[in-house]
């Protein structure tokens, strides 16, 4: 079963970039996040969001 929700370390893992541009999507609130407790988690359905902008933004321009 695929994780609900993933550390910045995965997500930069499954999407294949750096953990630092992923901090930076979260700061510039490009790839949505929740916090529970003092851990910051990116959910799956916000990295699947993330992925069907990008393909749009591509179809558009």
């Amino acid at each position: 079963m695929d994780a609900l929700l993933y550390t910045a370390e995965e997500a930069a893992e499954i999407l294949k970039i750096s953990r630092c541009k992923v901090y930076d999507l979260l700061r510039n609130r490009d790839l949505r996040s929740v916090k529970i407790g003092g851990s910051r988690r990116i959910p799956r359905a916000a990295l699947e969001e993330y992925v069907t902008a990008l393909l749009e933004a591509e179809a558009v321009a």
